[in-house]
């Protein structure tokens, strides 16, 4: 499976913050794709679907007292009015996703284009919605929030039997969440139980745009979802939702983190020459003792290790004991490489580590 789709994606949550307003829906994508191409990273601006005259049952339609019926009703779009919002987030250079809610919304997004689908939190078990997602062969994210492990075992194989690249995103389904709520030890337990896949973070907080992004890249999640919003047509923004502000302080406390973790933690790293150099400056020369002759074998009490170590000079780490003096050597100068039978002299590469390393 290709999963590269879903490395260092972060995915924006249009959600219904559009509030059934094409102009509007236009400006967060404007707003927010500058945010993204200023801090060059790669991200979707994802909206979600529903056939609302088919998604709310008629008989409850009117029931303004049920708050996710109202907002449903308040916040209704047409296909086309999608298209244009899918239209210009493609043409902000943005990547174009959406959550289906049902199936008729699986349909437009196969004609809208949409390139990844999300399955929502609440529909981690809905199979009806889930086999119709995977007919679209598609890259397919999915929330963990309320997710019990049978419903995500059972998801993530559907998936692989099919071979559909997969993201799987920790995720506390708490608008909004606190920090104590965040869990975000999950990620590496998501990272245990699934490694072939790549493991996210979706966040619902209020308070924080550093540190969670922070520690949820150091533990290996590789995507990252927030909901956003905009202070526009005086709608009020809920508390979980970001500003454009807020997402550029969380992009950029993203960029520090992949810097200080540095490359994939699945190897040893490899030393910078600015390091070597530095630590090599506190490595103690092999200095002669007394003064020695040609065809000496050394011993301890021939020698004595101390800085500075020089250009040439064999030091602590290559004194073997008993190596042969290839000529004299006056008392307090530095023994070198050259002037012993060592295999460190016969080694063109150690030779020449040895011959530019120190002072």
């Amino acid at each position: 499976m290709n999963r590269d789709i879903f490395e260092d994606l972060f995915v924006l949550e249009i959600a219904n913050n559009h509030w059934g307003r094409v102009e509007r829906g236009l400006k967060m994508i404007d707003a927010y794709s500058k945010v993204v191409r200023f801090n060059n990273v790669r991200a979707a601006l994802k909206l979600q679907f529903r056939d609302v005259d088919h998604f709310i049952h008629k008989d409850f339609r009117e029931r303004q007292d049920i708050r996710y019926i109202k907002k449903t009703l308040d916040t209704q779009m047409s296909d086309a009015d999608y298209g244009v919002l899918v239209d210009a987030t493609r043409k902000a250079g943005c990547v174009t996703m959406a959550t289906p809610f049902d199936e008729a919304s699986v349909d437009l997004c196969a004609e809208l284009g949409v390139q990844i689908v999300k399955i929502a939190s609440s529909d981690g078990n809905d199979w009806v919605l889930i086999e119709k997602i995977a007919t679209l062969r598609k890259p397919v994210m999915v929330s963990t929030g309320g997710c019990s492990l049978k419903d995500l075992d059972d998801l993530v194989t559907f998936f692989e039997n099919r071979n559909t690249p997969l993201a799987i995103n920790h995720c506390i389904s708490l608008y909004p969440s606190e920090d104590e709520d965040l869990r975000l030890n999950q990620i590496d337990f998501l990272r245990e139980r699934y490694p072939n896949h790549i493991i996210g973070f979706s966040s619902h907080e209020c308070r924080d745009w550093t540190n969670s992004i922070a520690i949820a890249y150091a533990k290996g999640a590789r995507t990252f979802e927030r909901h956003i919003d905009i202070e526009a047509n005086g709608m009020p923004v809920a508390a979980y939702c970001s500003l454009p502000e807020q997402i550029d302080t969380w992009f950029k406390t993203w960029k520090k983190a992949k810097e200080m973790c540095g490359p994939p933690g699945d190897g040893w790293r490899s030393c910078s020459r600015p390091e070597i150099e530095y630590l090599n400056a506190l490595v103690r020369g092999v200095y002669a003792a007394r003064d020695l002759p040609a065809g000496h074998a050394l011993t301890d009490e021939d020698v004595f290790l101390a800085i500075p170590l020089q250009k040439g000079q064999i030091s602590c780490r290559e004194l073997m004991r008993g190596e042969v003096l290839l000529h004299d050597v006056r008392a307090d100068a530095p023994i070198d490489i050259g002037a012993i039978d060592s295999p460190y002299a016969t080694n063109p590469d150690l030779r020449r580590v040895i011959e530019e390393r120190g002072i």
